[in-house]
Parts: C-alpha cells; structure tokens; sequence
C-alpha cells in the first residue's frame, strides 16, 4: 500500500493524554505534523494541549526552536471531542492504560472509524504487539510505536513489528519517527521489546546479589557507577521510576517469556512493591529520603590502615594476574613470586565467575588467607574484593587497606559466583545475544537502542567486547556449573562468537 509519510498535511491522532500522551503531542507538532487529541477524562485533552503549548514556548525561550515555529506547532494541535474526529487521520497512537482489554476495544473501534490505510499504533511498553492485534479486522496495518518517557528529551522510538504487520507500515513509522526526530529502531515483536528487555538483566541481577546477602543497595549502585560507568546504579533507577513500573513490567516479561530463567524476578521487588515500598514517589524505598527528597546514606567507611607483610597472586587467571601484580607493585607491596604462598601471606585470587571458596579449594590455597580481587573491569575508581567464609577478618583488613592506599575507594562484599560487577554486565551482555539471536533487532541496533533509551554508557554487545566476549562467556558458564541455575546459562549465539574470536556486533548474514 502506497503511504506518503513526508507529505505536509500528515495527521497524527493521540489518544491517551498522560505524560506519554503528551510527549507524543509535542514531538508530532514540532516535527511539522497536524494533531488530534483525545482524553476519555472531561477536560484532559484541554489541559494536555495547554501544557504542550508552554513547553514549545519554553523551548523557543532556551533557543531549541523559534517562537515562530512554536507558535505554528501549538497552532497544528487540535483537540478531539469523539472518536469520530478521528476519521481523516493518518496514523492513530494510543497512549492509554496498560490494560489489554481497554487497547483492544479502543483499537476496535478505531477500525470502524479510519480510513483502510490509516495506521493503528500502541505505544504499550510491555504488552504484545501481535496480541493486542490478534481480534481486529486488519491487524496488518497495526504496529507498535514505543517512546520513552519524558519523549522530548528521549530520543529513541521502537517501531514494533507485529506477526501480521505489513512492511510498508513499519517503513512508514520509521519515517514519522525521523520527522518527530526521535532515533526510530526496528524491531520484532517480543515481550519487552527491546529496550525493557535489556533492562531486566540490569535490575533484576542487582535485586538477586541483594536477596543472596552478597551485598547491600548503596554498594550495588557505588560498583556500577564506579567500575562500569553507569550514571544511576540499579537501585538508584528503580527508584526514580518506580517499583509500581518496574515489578510489574519485570513479572509482564517473565510470564510471556513463559518463565524464562533469565527473566525471573525476587522477593526483594515483589515484597516491597506489595508494601507500597516503591521508590522516591513513596519517599521511601531501597533509600530513605530527608525533606528534600535527597536520598539519605551513611557516608563510606574510612578504609583500614592495615596492609599485608607480603602478597601472593595466583597464576591462575593470567590475564588478571598480570593486572593485579602491576596494580600491587605501584602500590609499594612486597609481592612473593614463589609457586605456592609463604605460611603467613595475603593470597590473592582473581577469579572469572567464580567465588572466592571454590577458587582457593581448586587451587589448593588457605581459605583462611584468600581475598578474591575483580580485575575483569578498570580498577581506577573503584576496587571490589572478596573472602571466603573462613578469610580471617584482619587478612580482609589488609587487603582493603592495601588497595585502597592510593586513595581509590574499595567495596568489600560476602562471597558470590562472579563479583558484584561481573554477574550485572554478564546478564545485560546474556540478553542482549539472546535478542540478537531471536533476530529481534539487529547487532548495531541493540547497542544503539539501549544507549539512547536506558542512557548506559555502553550496549550490552559493545559490553561485552570491552570486557573480551570469552571472559564474559567464561563468567557466565561458570556461575552456571556454580549454581545449577539454568538462569546464567551462556547464549549459543555468543558462545560461537567466544570461540571464534569475534565482535559481538559483527553481523551475520
């Protein structure tokens, strides 16, 4: 079917006139395009347009847009009294509850109002395209158009294909998303999509390291901000939006994904998202907020003073043998270069997946010495370490003291299959290759879709080339071999890419 995406008159129905709603607005008007808007609540749509209008004017103030042109785009906004007014639109978005009963009448009724080539979108976030699809008469023109919130600042739009979608509407989506300068990324239809889905290895694994009391919110978030460059650690982003989103979402994915492993959520979330527990909307959440809603934490404990007479490192990761060895001999440490450790030296263990038990068990070491050191990540602002249950308490001492004496800061957590860090980005790396390997999305678009909507410093692929695609493959089955858990099974489509040496972004025919 033959549809003008570029043509000047182009008109844009929204219906839904929350914050989403209203984003869509702005972004459609400003990008040149006629909108219609409609609210079931008496007096939304009203409301919703005037608020628009004084956030064109407030980007014409800052210098985003002319007043001219901000002017033109309030005067292409119109306000719909039924769903009637929307019969000469050429594309309808809604943007209502995430209710799939309510989308499939509204879609319903649509039908019977638009023209045959007017395009059908939801902007849902987590339910299925192909299902809120499933019962209209022309489920080949409907598609999913997922903004992020706030939409003008947001510059990524998922452009869905349901089962039956036709190509020429999703072509068309990807041309409106461009004039509405949003980053559009094409996709198939899954639970989550895209984005949600990544996110969910994010949030979910920070929840499971708490729940197992191998360690606590503040250094969860401290470890991800400081060792792998997230601006927010999880906590802090379950927080900002909500346990009221993020829970639901999280159960959404898992029971579509028919209890995929890899999606399973904790009590953590579930119990505190039931108390009404639910971040910064409550003031009260995974922190406790003052009057001024700035989160309340204890400042970091000053770092013992303590340091070892002598070191051992173990050979048995070469590579982090190497980095640990160059780090200790800058900080002044006399390190032992014997095959096994005197009787009275701090043991050193680097381990890639595993913990700090099976480490010293496997290579024979006294438990009572070992400090496990994460070397997969830079140790330039942040160190992470690790004993057994039997590290005497001053051997631990004199680790922390010792790696912390150039002034960089040290995280000490109980024991775990992989450290704090290594289990986070395996997962987001895990998912990533699983939606590369289902063909959701492709390579280049996964890592450009989780930037610009989760605003990480990397993608989950280009994660994974940084830490070496090997190393995280390694993490991965050994927490799997570990745990037993089908959970942190390793992806087949990044285990090919391990032994064969390559990128995970290198696209495959």
């Amino acid at each position: 079917m033959a549809f003008d995406a570029n043509r000047a008159d182009l008109c844009v129905g929204v219906i839904g006139t929350g914050a989403m709603g209203r984003g869509i607005v702005q972004v459609s008007a400003a990008g040149g395009m006629h909108v219609l808007m409609m609210d079931t609540r008496p007096g939304a749509a009203d409301e919703a347009r005037d608020f628009v209008a004084k956030m064109l004017l407030r980007a014409a103030e800052k210098g985003s847009m002319s007043k001219a042109d901000a002017d033109a785009a309030t005067a292409r906004i119109r306000v719909a009294q039924s769903l009637a007014d929307f019969k000469d639109c050429h594309m309808v978005v809604e943007a209502i509850v995430e209710n799939l009963d309510a989308k499939r009448a509204l879609f319903g009724e649509l039908e019977g109002v638009v023209k045959p080539d007017c395009i059908l979108a939801t902007n849902t976030s987590s339910m299925s395209v192909t299902t809120i699809a499933a019962k209209l008469k022309t489920p080949q023109r409907f598609a999913g158009l997922h903004f992020f919130n706030p939409v003008p600042l947001m510059k990524l739009v998922e452009v869905i294909d349901g089962l039956l979608t036709e190509n020429w509407v999703s072509e068309a989506l990807m041309v409106i998303g461009k004039r509405m300068t949003r980053e559009p990324v094409r996709l198939t239809d899954a639970p989550g999509f895209l984005v949600n889905q990544v996110g969910r290895g994010f949030t979910l694994e920070a929840s499971h390291l708490v729940y197992e009391g191998v360690s606590n919110f503040v250094d969860v978030d401290r470890v991800m901000r400081d060792v792998c460059g997230f601006r927010m650690g999880p906590f802090e982003l379950m927080e900002l939006t909500g346990l009221d989103v993020t829970q639901p979402a999280s159960s959404l994915i898992y029971n579509q994904f028919f209890q995929e492993p890899r999606y399973r959520p904790n009590l953590i979330m579930q119990s505190r998202y039931e108390a009404g527990v639910l971040g910064r909307k409550s003031k009260k959440g995974f922190y406790n907020y003052d009057a001024e809603m700035k989160p309340i934490i204890a400042p970091e404990p000053a770092a013992p003073t303590a340091k070892p007479a002598s070191v051992w490192v173990s050979k048995a990761e070469p590579q982090g043998h190497e980095v640990l060895t160059a780090l200790l001999t800058k900080l002044g440490a006399t390190i032992e270069s014997g095959a096994k450790p005197s009787a009275k030296a701090l043991i050193f263990v680097t381990p890639i997946g595993k913990d700090a038990t099976t480490s010293a068990v496997e290579e024979g070491l006294d438990p009572k010495r070992t400090v496990a050191v994460d070397t997969l990540f830079p140790m330039v602002k942040r160190r992470t370490i690790m004993g057994t249950p039997l590290t005497d308490a001053a051997m631990k001492d004199a680790a922390h003291g010792l790696l912390a004496s150039d002034g960089v800061p040290v995280t000490v957590s109980r024991d775990s299959p992989g450290s704090i860090a290594q289990r986070i980005l395996a997962m987001l790396v895990n998912i990533g290759c699983s939606i590369a390997q289902s063909r959701t999305a492709q390579p280049a678009d996964i890592d450009k879709a989780v930037v610009l909507g989760l605003n990480y410093p990397n993608g989950p692929l280009k994660f994974g080339d940084v830490a070496g695609v090997g190393r995280i493959h390694q993490v991965l089955a050994t927490m799997n071999s570990i745990y037993a858990d089908p959970r942190y099974r390793p992806n087949i489509w990044m285990r090919r890419r391990a032994q064969l040496g390559v990128s995970l972004l290198t696209p495959e025919p």
